[in-house]
Parts: structure tokens; C-alpha cells; sequence
């Protein structure tokens, strides 16, 4: 339980990018908190994607402001550089987890743990999650499979999140877990980036809705991902 809570929501956003900062805003307003996965490599970079039929920017927080911007909230790792991991040899999955959880650690001001595994698809298996569990800091790796469930997962390194943002059964999601009355732990887990809605994969004002109605609920905790699993 949660501070005597059998209900807890948290929200875990990829990639670092100046989208967040509107998206963290949102977040603050409603008492809401999240993860965010960042590439220390990128950090500064400027870019765009073409996503949606849209072309939408995709330009990473500065170093320097990372620990204003994610103030409250908690950084973790997302790989230095976003490669597909499984390809990876052993000895780059532990370079590209464990320096880009230290750079991040050194910009932060405070222990790195959690991370999200970088890329669509199979971005993870077995042998990926035993080299990070063994040879790294890591204590949280979040997948990109959606589960559907708030049930409790075993697994920390390889840990499904409920559902993806954009997802068209979010507010399905989000209801069923409003209405449930829980004995035991129940976590609703949301993911995404924040340029998708850029992308107008699900709109600014659809996420400030789901966001509100999730918000100020005595029967809920509201944490980070570390906050809820470690």
C-alpha cells in the first residue's frame, strides 16, 4: 500500500524534450507526478519528426536546466544514444545504460534509478534486463507493452506499464480504475511523450481533462515511478 492507499497513478514521458515543460506544467496543476526518460547524449540537441502527417519539434531540454525543469518530479535514464538495445553487444548495453545514468545522476543532484528502454517493438528481453540488473544502478526498467491492468508485476526490470496515452482506451482505462474499489495494490501506469501531442495524437486539452479527472482523489497516491515500485 501507499501511505495506507491501495491506489496509486504515476506517468513516465520518453526522450527529454521541450514539450515537457508545457506537459509539467499540467501535471503541477492537478498533483500529478511523473518519470521522465531522458538521453544524456542528446541533451540540447535540436530536431524534428514527421509524425501524425505532421512534422513537429523534437528538441531536447538543455543540460544545465534539467534539474528546474523536472524539479518535483523524478529523471531517469532512456540509454545515451536510443539504440535498440537487444542488437546491442553486453558491453554497450552496460556503457549505454549505466553513463547515461550517471550523467544524468551529475545533472541532477540525486541517485539515478529507473530507466525506460529505448525504441518501438521487442525493445527488451531477458538477456537486456540481466546484463542492466547486474551491472548497473538500475533498479526500474519500464516496456513499452501495455498490460491494461493494475495488477502487481514481479518483474522490476522488465515492467509493463498499463497503458500508452494515446492509447484510445485511456479514458476507458481511467474510469475503471476511478470506479474500482481495490483490497489489495492497484497502479495505474500511463505512458508517452509529450511531443505526441504536438502530433495531435490526443490533444493538449484531452490529457489537461484526463489529467483533472484523475487529480485530488483521497482513495489515491501520487507518485513517481520510483515513489510507487521502489
Amino acid at each position: 500500500m501507499w501511505n495506507g492507499k491501495n491506489k496509486a497513478v504515476t506517468f513516465s514521458f520518453d526522450d527529454g524534450v521541450t514539450q515537457d515543460i508545457r506537459l509539467i506544467k499540467i501535471l503541477n496543476k492537478y498533483g500529478l507526478k511523473a518519470t521522465f526518460n531522458l538521453n544524456s547524449e542528446f541533451l540540447g540537441l535540436s530536431g524534428t519528426l514527421d509524425r501524425n502527417g505532421r512534422t513537429v519539434r523534437h528538441d531536447k531540454v538543455e543540460p544545465s536546466k534539467i534539474k528546474e525543469i523536472y524539479k518535483g518530479h523524478e529523471v531517469a535514464a532512456h540509454t545515451l544514444t536510443h539504440p535498440f538495445l537487444p542488437s546491442c553487444t553486453d558491453e554497450e548495453i552496460i556503457r549505454q545504460v549505466e553513463k547515461d545514468r550517471q550523467n544524468l545522476s551529475r545533472l541532477c543532484e540525486y541517485e539515478v534509478v529507473s530507466m525506460a528502454y529505448p525504441c518501438g517493438g521487442e525493445n527488451n528481453n531477458d538477456r537486456v534486463a540481466e546484463i542492466i540488473e547486474n551491472n548497473t544502478g538500475i533498479m526500474l526498467a519500464r516496456t513499452i507493452t501495455s498490460t491494461y491492468s493494475f495488477d502487481a508485476q514481479d518483474n522490476l526490470l522488465r515492467f509493463n506499464p498499463t497503458i500508452h496515452y494515446i492509447d484510445e482506451r485511456l479514458e476507458e482505462i481511467v474510469e475503471e480504475f476511478l470506479a474500482l474499489k481495490s483490497e489489495t495494490p492497484a497502479l495505474l501506469y500511463i505512458w508517452g511523450h509529450s511531443y505526441e501531442m504536438d502530433a495531435e495524437y490526443i490533444s493538449w486539452e484531452k490529457f489537461e481533462n484526463i489529467c483533472q479527472r484523475l487529480s485530488f482523489h483521497n482513495d489515491i497516491f501520487y507518485g513517481t515511478n520510483k515513489d510507487v515500485l521502489l
